[in-house]
């Protein structure tokens, strides 16, 4: 047959070309761009794409970053076979490129463009077909178009090709004007998001409607599905972004685990309401568990997720969340209610206070708002129904150690050299094992103002306030002579100077302050064995802080660095006032470290203002790179009293009487990117009583003798994999090892494991003959597990999952519990259970 090319008007040629192109683009269209399975995935976090190689997480940090989808282990010609990896991907050129038309190219050309008009407006193309435009590409082995009515039917092995996605198919036949379809044996893949998948039949109705019947889609490689999705019909509606599945079943490795007869899903970054994965697990104290949460897309700027649940052991629960975003407000609204707990009221330690109540929930209130003119609102409301109710109901491995639950709503305002506060802070104690007045007082309300100001160049004028009003809802059991919790008011005011004198190699700093603080204690203070209704105390505190700052060049290990050499001398002085009459509303005594060396107070809070007449020698020296990054940092310091310690947190404390406080030491070093080490030492030149009595019930001393010391060391593996070793010694607290690995056994799979393991703690004991025969506390060998974790985790091209079991001490009582978590992400789709990743990332320092 006679190619006829020349007969044919070049503008209709052109229309030809246009013809495939334009409807290649509406069978791109139509192609699922997620999977439906993804509906609330998508409705939450947004549309998933294709992420960058993780970066690994520096060392050091204290919680890592997720690890981002990666599709690594794929193939990298997991491409359709007709894939031509060198078209451009730039689908700009559409509009102005020259559409290049061949015929013939079965045969190499060699018979010339077979193209024949039997008819006039009708045009045969043979011999195969290809059409190029841009980023698009079409091709067939036989074409007829009519010019006069778009009508096109290309037969054999249609494919088409654009920047976003392959699509393929045995025959397609449609129109152009309106542009509608068919097409028979469609296979597509998504080239961004990876998704593929196949459709026995595939109809357009219009560029934003289509159906596909019998179709699938999976993120896995092209012919080696470990998981797919399968549908008997998917109807697409892009105007509105949504489409819907009918019969559709999820598959792994061919079998069907998940049948879902009708539901909707969203076909493009807009959120869409439907239904989450369902979460399951089980627990000692609420049995078996399985939650189905559902997702409600109300508007652009709010949304709201309901989730079902039902406990094995327990009975049904609602839970819901409400979240909003509007221009000068943001927060959210989650809740969890259970109308009747049929499960027990497992009261170990006598501390129980849900008194007989079946009703058990759980309130969790965010909010920040700006008020306008500088004013800001902030709140974090958590409440619970009950002590036992995170023991019984937490379905994670990391909020079934939660102990204590705070709230705090504050408004805030602030100038250049000015902030102040209003609000109130209430906590609620979530431990089983301890009873309700442990937990802190509610400050209810309290005001903060804070100033400062340059008078100068060198020196500051400031002002630090806070009024509270504290009170506690239950208090502490009164002794004779003990002063107890009694409810009252709180003013602190301190105005100070602080001068900068400073140079490249050294500073002197001195500042005065005046602090007063004033109490206002309730009408029954003396119920609480406090003397005055309005005690008070004031005092001045001055402080000189002076060093000289010393740097020269070396080297080590063959590498120049920066060595610096920091003396550093510190003068306190704070007059000694008697402060036992003063209540103790949120002071304790601070852990002594460090920066203790420089800091005017021991003690948290204002209750306590410490006696000082002291002088801190210390001394730093560090190593910086030619990069100026720290690669070393080794400091040393004591405190020198010259006058007696007198005010203690206890009326029945005795002053400190040494001269010389704990040598207080601390090292870091990292010469490289992949090891670590952070250690810290304290060593006690003083003898004094023992606050315990030793494990035969004796009174003793203790001393001349380590106080406190820390290793930390971190070790990066094999890419992402870690190692962790601490040691956490704290005399008269814990002897504790500390130990974790993320080990990368091979390019899919790794090995996690964590064990914090005591070795002295503080527990009762009981002497025969001793106290009646009753226990007494003592800091002594205890040898138990406090926490032990082990799993697995494997990667592969598009699916990845994780067992893991724990084994966990979950309140004051020392009960264990123990937990088994499995978590599997199909991706592309999201993740059941991902509770687990987050309980690591706090567990082990540097996974992710």
């Amino acid at each position: 047959m006679t190619s006829r090319i020349s007969i044919q008007p070049k503008r209709r040629l052109l229309a030809t070309a246009i013809a495939f192109v334009v409807s290649g683009s509406a069978w791109a269209a139509q192609a699922p761009t997620q999977s439906p399975v993804t509906a609330t995935a998508a409705s939450a976090s947004g549309a998933t794409a294709p992420a960058a190689v993780a970066e690994t997480c520096p060392l050091g940090s204290f919680i890592c970053p997720p690890r981002p989808l990666s599709y690594a282990l794929c193939r990298p010609n997991a491409m359709l076979d007709f894939y031509e990896p060198w078209i451009t991907k730039d689908t700009t050129l559409r509009d102005t490129a020259v559409t290049d038309i061949h015929s013939g190219i079965d045969d190499g050309n060699t018979s010339g463009v077979k193209v024949e008009s039997p008819e006039p407006d009708l045009y045969h193309m043979t011999g195969g077909v290809r059409l190029e435009r841009a980023d698009q590409v079409m091709r067939a082995d036989d074409v007829t178009y009519n010019s006069d009515s778009t009508a096109y039917d290309a037969r054999g092995h249609v494919r088409y090709q654009e920047a976003g996605m392959l699509v393929s198919a045995d025959h397609m036949t449609g129109t152009t004007t309106p542009n509608q379809g068919d097409a028979d044996n469609v296979r597509y893949q998504l080239l961004q998001s990876r998704g593929n998948g196949v459709a026995a039949h595939a109809k357009v109705m219009d560029p934003q409607h289509g159906r596909f019947t019998m179709a699938s889609y999976s993120t896995c490689d092209v012919g080696s599905h470990m998981w797919e999705f399968r549908a008997k019909t998917l109807n697409l509606n892009k105007e509105t972004g949504v489409g819907v599945a009918r019969n559709a079943t999820m598959r792994f490795k061919n079998v069907p685990f998940m049948y879902l007869p009708y539901f909707t899903f969203p076909l493009d970054d807009r959120r869409k309401s439907g239904f989450l994965y369902p979460t399951f697990g089980s627990s000692s104290h609420s049995g078996a568990y399985l939650s189905t949460p559902y997702y409600l897309n109300l508007a652009p700027n709010y949304d709201a997720t309901i989730d079902p649940r039902y406990y094995s052991d327990r009975g049904f629960m609602l839970g819901g969340e409400f979240r909003y975003l509007e221009p000068r407000t943001n927060g959210r609204v989650y809740f969890e209610y259970m109308a009747h707990d049929k499960g027990p009221d497992d009261d170990i330690s006598g501390t129980s206070d849900r008194d007989g109540s079946t009703q058990r929930y759980l309130v969790q209130i965010t909010n920040s708002t700006n008020l306008g003119d500088g004013f800001s609102l902030g709140a974090n409301i958590n409440h619970a129904s009950d002590n036992q109710y995170f023991r019984d109901f937490s379905n994670d491995l990391y909020s079934s150690a939660i102990g204590l639950l705070s709230s705090s709503v504050y408004v805030s305002k602030g100038g250049k050299y000015w902030s102040a506060s209003l609000g109130v802070d209430d906590y609620q104690n979530v431990d089983a094992g301890l009873p309700n007045y442990v937990v802190p007082y509610r400050r209810w309300p309290r005001a903060t103002f804070n100033f400062n100001a340059p008078a100068n160049n060198w020196l500051d004028v400031g002002l630090d306030t806070e009024a509270v009003a504290f009170r506690k809802i239950d208090t502490a059991p009164v002794s004779p002579g003990v002063p107890g919790q009694v409810d009252g008011n709180r003013l602190d005011i301190a105005p100070y100077l602080a001068a900068d004198f400073s140079g490249s190699s050294w500073f002197v700093r001195p500042r005065v302050e005046y602090r007063y603080t004033g109490y206002e204690l309730d009408s029954d203070y003396q119920r609480f064995n406090y003397a005055q209704k309005t005690p008070s105390r004031s005092l001045p505190i001055a402080s000189l802080d002076t060093g000289l700052i010393f740097d020269r060049q070396t080297s080590l290990f063959g590498n120049g660095y920066t060595q610096t050499l920091e003396p550093r001398l510190y003068y306190l002085y704070v007059p000694y006032r008697n402060q036992n009459n003063l209540p103790l509303f949120d002071t304790s005594e601070m852990s002594f470290d460090f920066w203790q060396l420089f800091s005017t107070n021991r003690f948290s809070g204002a209750d306590r203002q410490m006696d000082a007449n002291n002088l801190t020698a210390a001394l730093t020296t560090r190593l910086l790179d030619d990069n100026g990054v720290e690669r070393l940092s080794a400091s040393i310091g004591q405190i020198h009293y010259f006058s007696d310690q007198r005010v203690q947190a206890s009326p029945f404390t005795p002053a400190t009487t040494f001269d010389k406080s704990d040598y207080v030491a601390q090292l870091g070093i990292q010469f490289n990117d992949k090891w670590r080490l952070n250690s810290s030492y304290q060593w006690n030149p003083n003898k004094k009583a023992s606050p315990y009595l030793d494990p035969q019930g004796q009174p003793f001393d203790q001393g001349r003798d380590t106080d406190l010391a820390t290793v930390q060391i971190q070790r990066r593996i094999k890419g992402d994999g870690i190692i962790n070793f601490s040691y956490r010694y704290r005399r008269n607290v814990m002897e504790q090892f500390d130990t974790s690995v993320v080990y990368p056994v091979s390019e899919r799979w790794r090995a996690l494991a964590r064990w914090v393991f005591a070795r002295r703690d503080v527990l009762p004991v009981t002497v025969a003959g001793f106290n009646g025969g009753n226990p007494f506390n003592t800091f002594t060998y205890s040898h138990r597990t406090l926490d032990a974790a082990v799993g697995v985790e494997y990667d592969s091209c598009c699916v990845a999952f994780r067992v893991l079991g724990r084994h966990y001490v979950h309140d004051y009582t020392r009960s264990t519990a123990n937990a088994i978590m499995f978590e599997v992400e199909f991706k592309g789709l999201g993740s059941l259970n991902p509770q687990s990743g987050a309980y690591l990332r706090r567990a082990i320092l540097g996974y992710q």
